[in-house]
């Protein structure tokens, strides 16, 4: 047993090792974070570099919009009586971008933008949804003498708001949030989704390339296929956490250090007119000059998801995580590593891992599913099967799982795990060796009742 475990350790330690030294491994370790940290930094500068407003002239033929659309910190609108043909001609020479015309109508619903260059979608919106809204308001007091802000105030009054409330063992009421649990569950579980097809994918080419440059054949002649399966699984693994570890350190290691070398680029800026006309903006410029007790007195929203957050148990979540993490991509890594041995190439992999990948698609498309009924038969046998537990309970950790089952799921997934390396390790005997010959899955089953 000892001498078993020294052979697999071995085996990780040269998985492990080899990896780490290869230049790709190395490359994509600093390209990974640059891109991820890009992703964040690079939109902050463009918003930046691309505070120049779009000057607009409006010529409102019927007066109704004078003075409705009013500027922002991307458009700035200034009106003007001028003939349209003559505003054709002297508007770019007056400095502006654009002309807004609105030509006179009894329904002042059409209106025309007029310029060299192709407006962007800001500024369109922002025209189409104020004049939508001065419109209506036209026509509800011109028609039924009703006000469009006292229909906008009796809405606001008569919206519902619907607290949930969870009941714990000791009979305690806590906050709780069917948003938050949803966007966490699903968020866990696509990660482990994608982690398991990343490095899953790394042992299948593994194994391909030790068949290929024949190296597996001194290697099987020194340990068990059961012992080389485990020892490359594992050993990837640990490459593939030490990558994604680092990728995180240095991704939020990059950001920090642009925060504190330019942290004007971070700083939130807004004029006052912006501030006025966007409440919502005005809050939160607010909540950055209060402290936390007076913003949490005047947000009671923001109270509720704090709330919220205090009600999930994260050290169950974090670990269910990291279980499930592991244990889902060792099951599917067996699969991979038999794949691998079966085949002489990439390209004869593809009928093979069709059915391994339906049941991760299948968990995936269900998780929606599992979010609207977290307790229900099938949320919960998918959370038990292990071909799909590993993403499924996930989704269904943050709602409250019961312990007997989260058990019974982290059994079954575990002795899978164990019986499919078992399995992949009689294809894997038979397979490293075959070289020439296209397999089916008739002959994996001939290799599967092979006698050692």
């Amino acid at each position: 047993m000892i001498l078993a475990m020294n052979k697999i350790l071995l085996i990780i330690r040269r998985e492990y090792l080899t990896r780490v030294k290869k230049k790709s491994f190395i490359i994509m370790t600093i390209l990974g974070p640059i891109l991820m940290a890009a992703i964040m930094i690079v939109p902050v500068f463009i918003a930046k570099m691309s505070d120049e407003r779009s000057k607009i002239v409006v010529l409102d033929e019927n007066g109704l919009f004078y003075g409705k659309l009013q500027s922002n910190p991307d458009i700035n609108f200034s009106y003007t009586d001028t003939y349209i043909e003559e505003l054709k001609d002297t508007y770019e020479k007056d400095g502006y971008d654009g002309i807004l015309y609105i030509p006179k109508n009894s329904i002042p619903n059409r209106a025309y933008i007029f310029s060299q260059k192709q407006m962007g979608m800001g500024v369109k919106s922002h025209i189409q949804g104020t004049m939508k809204y001065t419109l209506d308001n036209y026509i509800m007091q011109q028609m039924y003498n009703i006000n469009r802000d006292s229909i906008r105030a009796i809405e606001q009054n008569t919206q519902v708001m619907l607290e949930e409330r969870k009941i714990n063992k000791n009979g305690d009421e806590e906050h709780s949030s069917t948003e938050i649990n949803t966007i966490l569950g699903i968020l866990a579980g696509i990660i482990i989704y994608f982690f398991i097809f990343m490095f899953g994918s790394q042992v299948m080419r593994g194994v391909i390339e030790e068949k290929t440059s024949r190296i597996i054949e001194v290697i099987v002649s020194s340990v068990k296929p059961f012992q080389l399966m485990m020892g490359k699984i594992v050993g990837i693994a640990m490459v593939g956490l030490t990558q994604f570890l680092l990728w995180i350190i240095l991704t939020f290691s990059i950001i920090t250090v642009f925060k504190a070398s330019m942290p004007e680029f971070f700083e939130m800026t807004t004029d006052q007119t912006s501030i006025q006309q966007n409440p919502s903006l005005a809050n939160m410029t607010e909540m950055a000059d209060m402290n936390m007790d007076e913003n949490l007195d005047k947000n009671p929203e923001v109270t509720k998801v704090i709330d919220s957050l205090k009600s999930i148990d994260f050290t169950t979540m974090i670990f269910m995580f990291l279980f499930y993490f592991m244990a889902g991509y060792l099951l599917y890594a067996t699969f991979f590593a038999a794949i691998g041995s079966a085949v002489d190439n990439e390209a004869d992999t593809q009928q093979f891992i069709l059915p391994i990948t339906v049941p991760l698609i299948l968990a995936i498309i269900m998780a929606q599913f599992v979010t609207n009924n977290p307790n229900g038969p099938i949320s919960f046998w998918l959370s038990i099967i292990p071909f799909t537990s590993p993403i499924i309970m996930m989704v269904r950790i943050p709602f409250g799982v019961p312990i007997s089952e989260i058990i019974l799921s982290m059994t079954l997934l575990v002795a899978s795990f164990i019986f499919s390396t078992w399995l992949a390790a009689k294809i894997y005997r038979t397979g490293i060796l075959m070289y020439g010959k296209k397999p089916s899955y008739k002959e994996l089953w001939k290799w599967l009742k092979y006698k050692n």
